[in-house]
């Protein structure tokens, strides 16, 4: 089946108490024993479980060719379960360009848990080899990469995992599962914020888990969403799967959207660089089309003149919004490094932009005259 009709029909029934084609949202915390003390239906209590967090799950496994999906109460508690799962001693290799929220998990949720890190630029595979370690038992892949927009092999990266006997988990968050496929590549689970694209509407929070075979951080995962209270409300779960129904559409207009303002960009001379997969002289675009069917909706850019010339520029918007996340409707442009805080790695005068459904010509004619000064 075709992924534009999986997301509209993976996870949803008919109601079978009114014939409703839109699933109703269960709200109810508890759920009725049979006479044997049994529960027939599945659901217990609200933590453990609920109808539309199932119907939620099903169809995000369906979209990635997954085996179980787990939703999560946000991208991080994704990442945060997925880290729980490891011993003391354990050691990551993570990249360099990773969404700095996953470097605060490791860093100071996790500080004194004992685990080991390396982030590495994994567009170098001879330097994610030298770094796998006979400890190594989580391989953090984030393609493309935020905000630099790096791309790594998925394939490869698949490989090093497997002889290094660590598992390997893609944030493939930018991408989604209508450009890219981490699992059909080899990878063993993949992670979205589905606060981004696959919600779509920027009126929601929540994150997925979703494997390809069993494994135990997988199943310590599962744990630490059962006892540890991280699960979403079924009203977003709900929201999520709504949503769903027009990922395919909505992510290939952001896309080819993206990919116009990408071109205008990069032959505008108040720009010193732009990081999009989608062209043909990035550094990961061999990679990039091989692996995913568009660039995506997501680029950044470098603006001469430095900080404050990049932050003029961002102030001068009209039809770009200035805040914070992406996937939405709405375009959205941030100055990165000033989200990011005093330990950014971000080039100071990037901006960082979410390219939405508005048409084409009025976001470049927008960032035409906040880059004219």
């Amino acid at each position: 089946m075709k992924i534009e009709t999986l997301a509209v029909h993976a996870g949803r029934r008919a109601d079978p108490a009114t014939g409703a084609v839109t699933p109703p949202i269960h709200l109810s915390t508890t759920f009725e024993r049979a006479a044997d003390g049994e529960y027939p239906l599945g659901f217990s209590y609200a933590r453990e479980g609920n109808p539309n967090r199932a119907a939620l799950e099903e169809c995000l496994a369906a979209l990635e060719g997954g085996k179980e999906a787990l939703v999560f109460s946000s991208g991080l508690a994704v990442a945060t379960a997925v880290l729980q799962g490891l011993e003391p001693g354990d050691h990551i290799l993570a990249p360099d360009d990773v969404y700095y929220g996953l470097r605060k998990v490791i860093g100071e949720v996790f500080g004194k848990w004992g685990l080991e890190t390396d982030y590495v630029d994994m567009t170098d595979l001879a330097a994610v080899r030298a770094a796998v370690r006979k400890n190594t038992r989580l391989i953090w892949v984030e393609t493309p990469s935020n905000p630099l927009m790096k791309i790594t092999d998925l394939e490869a990266i698949a490989r090093i995992a497997r002889s290094g006997n660590a598992i390997s988990v893609c944030d493939g968050t930018f991408a989604t599962p209508v450009l890219q496929r981490p699992l059909e590549r080899g990878i063993d689970m993949v992670t979205h914020s589905t606060t981004k694209y696959i919600g779509g509407h920027s009126d929601l929070t929540g994150g997925v888990l979703i494997n390809k075979y069993d494994n135990y951080l997988f199943e310590r995962a599962r744990n630490s969403q059962r006892f540890g209270g991280a699960a979403p409300s079924p009203f977003d779960c709900w929201l999520t799967l709504r949503g769903v129904a027009t990922l395919p559409w909505r992510v290939r207009a952001q896309a080819e959207n993206a990919r116009r303002i990408a071109e205008f960009l990069r032959a505008h001379p108040a720009v010193e660089a732009v990081h999009y997969p989608g062209l043909a002289d990035h550094p990961g675009y061999a990679v990039a089309a091989r692996q995913m069917s568009a660039g995506g909706g997501m680029l950044s850019f470098q603006v001469r003149g430095g900080r404050q010339a990049a932050v003029a520029a961002a102030a001068r918007v009209r039809v770009f919004t200035r805040a914070t996340s992406l996937g939405g409707p709405h375009s959205f442009i941030e100055h990165r490094a000033s989200i990011e805080g005093p330990q950014t790695r971000t080039p100071p005068n990037l901006l960082r932009m979410s390219v939405g459904l508005e048409h084409v010509e009025d976001l470049i004619g927008d960032l035409k005259q906040a880059l004219a000064g």
